[in-house]
């Protein structure tokens, strides 16, 4: 006994396992690539990505006899409940021009980050089989589910267009200020998805928290009524906190790209440099969290 201890101690030819390791390349199994490595993985996989988003959001509407017409139907839904609730029955639609444009943009636009966040949440609990049985990036999953959330987006906003044109806005050059609006939006949504996922893996009852919380980010992020005109009568330390909020931001981008009754002066202070600020902080700090706890993945 105490001989086979003592050859496996020494290893093969006298090196150790750590030195035989060393010798031919090899790793601990399982164990965390470096932030680089880990990109170049990542980025090897990106057809990966999107046929993985693409598979889900065709079958994510399989069992419905509507199909994925549920895509633009249930947006339409909550833009006609909202407008009965907000517009007509409690009236903040006053000193809003062309309210109907107005909501339905804000709803399209914070659908997209309520989505990809709910998402998140599950990207890791929800695919446990498949962590368990395939070696890859993690971050795959909360990416790949943010970019289902983006092509349900796009099919939605085809019929936002339709709305908005009806209601009597005119078809402008500011409509291209979409691509980098939704541009920046996605890589935000990214790296809360990532967050998320991280934090999720973790706590399985946060899926169940996170509906409420989203819910009173909408009802503070301008999708029902004007931020702007409440801050004209709160203190400034409050006026600020509603500005930055990142979900009015890329609300009001979204309303100025599309709609002309929205004015630039009506938009949030430094709205673009905001929008960028919140980009890259959300994105790269949701990578990196992210990224550090790859190793844990589907444990337990």
């Amino acid at each position: 006994m105490s001989e086979g201890v003592a050859v496996a101690t020494a290893g093969v030819d006298g090196l150790t396992p750590a030195e035989l390791a060393a010798k031919y390349g090899l790793d601990v199994s399982g164990r965390r690539p470096s932030l680089t490595t880990y990109t170049r993985e990542l980025w090897a996989r990106r057809h990966f990505i999107v046929a993985f988003a693409t598979a889900r959001t065709t079958a994510s509407y399989t069992s419905a006899k509507l199909g994925q017409l549920w895509q633009v139907v249930t947006p339409l839904l909550n833009a006609a409940v909202y407008y009965l609730v907000f517009g007509l029955l409690l009236g903040t639609d006053r000193g809003i021009p062309n309210y109907i444009a107005y909501l339905c943009t804000g709803i399209f636009t914070f659908q997209f980050t309520q989505s990809a966040v709910l998402s998140g949440t599950r990207a890791i609990s929800g695919n446990l089989g498949l962590i368990r049985a395939l070696h890859f990036p993690r971050a795959c999953l909360p990416i790949s589910l943010t970019i289902m959330q983006l092509q349900q987006l796009m099919i939605s906003m085809g019929v936002l267009g339709v709305i908005i044109l009806v209601t009597g806005e005119p078809l402008t050059a500011k409509w291209l200020l979409v691509v980098p609006t939704l541009l920046l939006q996605t890589v935000f949504n990214t790296g809360l998805a990532l967050l998320l996922a991280r934090w999720g893996a973790r706590t399985t009852d946060l899926s169940q928290l996170m509906p409420f919380v989203i819910r009173t980010w909408m009802y503070m992020s301008g999708v029902f009524w004007s931020v702007q005109t409440l801050a004209a009568h709160v203190p400034k330390p409050v006026q600020t906190l509603l500005y930055l909020n990142p979900a009015l931001v890329f609300n009001d981008l979204m309303r100025y790209s599309l709609m002309d009754t929205v004015q630039a002066s009506s938009l949030v202070p430094h709205v673009w440099a905001t929008a960028v600020v919140w980009t890259a902080v959300a994105g790269a700090f949701g990578y990196v969290y992210f990224w550090r706890a790859e190793d844990q993945y589907g444990r337990g």
